[in-house]
């Protein structure tokens, strides 16, 4: 689903990776590009790991710092 905050397109996903979720989002850009966050947590059901993709596409829409996943991951 595509979500529009203050004239910005982005797209918050996620995918399973065993018994977790895993958030992500990707921001449109005007020209066409779009700019991936990466892999932005872990969680245990889908629904935390979609609100905190659209939590961080919008502090990285406003400039803000991002938000802390509730554990870091690794590489």
């Amino acid at each position: 689903m595509i979500i529009y905050h203050r004239g910005a397109a982005f797209e918050p996903d996620v995918t399973r990776a065993g018994g977790a979720f895993v958030a992500t989002a990707s921001i449109f850009e005007e020209d066409g590009h779009t700019t991936s966050l990466g892999k932005l947590g872990m969680f245990a059901n889908q629904e935390c790991a979609i609100n905190f993709a659209v939590r961080c596409a919008t502090a990285f829409l406003e400039g803000d710092d991002m938000p802390l996943p509730p554990f870091a991951m690794r590489s």
